[in-house]
């Protein structure tokens, strides 16, 4: 989500701070078009440390769907971790198999929605996002994190040992490209 589809702020704390990258909607559409559905995968850690709260983290992707459906496109699930094994927060002080690099969040969309992880491309900006499509058995694309749309793109982050992206790309558009190019193949 954060630094994929919308600029990443750190903690995302106020609905202002909901900014997309300029590709991100007509990304989301073509994929739409195509078929294939789109899900949010992401690590809300800030919920366990005790600076958001499940509520925000809701109503963020409230504001998210709102905005992706008036560009004519749709996000068909929302999944998050508010977890974190270092936070502050009970219940959510815990090591668990949905943050990233686990799998989790990815294995409970595979099951709600019926997709075939075999089958399907994990997109992120981290290699966390990688490690969890590695677990998942999923496809990989590592988008070059990039922090705002005025931020020059960056180099790509060491990659840790033995983890590979299927593909590294500039944004979320190239991402859909490499996706639509290479659907029939996953």
């Amino acid at each position: 989500r954060d630094g994929t589809i919308i600029e990443d702020v750190g903690y995302l704390r106020h609905l202002d701070q909901i900014v997309f990258f300029p590709w991100s909607i007509d990304a989301i559409r073509a994929l739409n078009r195509a078929g294939l559905p789109v899900v949010v995968i992401t690590n809300q850690s800030g919920i366990a440390r005790g600076i958001l709260t499940e509520a925000f983290v809701d109503e963020t992707h409230r504001r998210i769907a709102e905005q992706v459906a008036a560009g004519a496109a749709r996000i068909d699930a929302y999944y998050y971790c508010p977890h974190h094994p270092q936070g502050k927060v009970e219940p959510y002080v815990q090591a668990c198999d949905c943050r990233k690099p686990g799998c989790g969040m990815i294995e409970r969309a595979s099951r709600d929605l019926g997709l075939d992880p075999s089958r399907s491309f994990v997109v992120g900006d981290t290699w966390l996002d990688v490690g969890a499509a590695r677990a998942a058995g999923a496809r990989s694309i590592l988008v070059r994190k990039r922090t705002t749309t005025r931020d020059e793109l960056p180099p790509v982050p060491s990659r840790p040992p033995g983890l590979e992206a299927d593909a590294i790309v500039d944004n979320l558009a190239a991402a859909a490209s490499w996706i639509l190019t290479h659907v029939d193949r996953a």
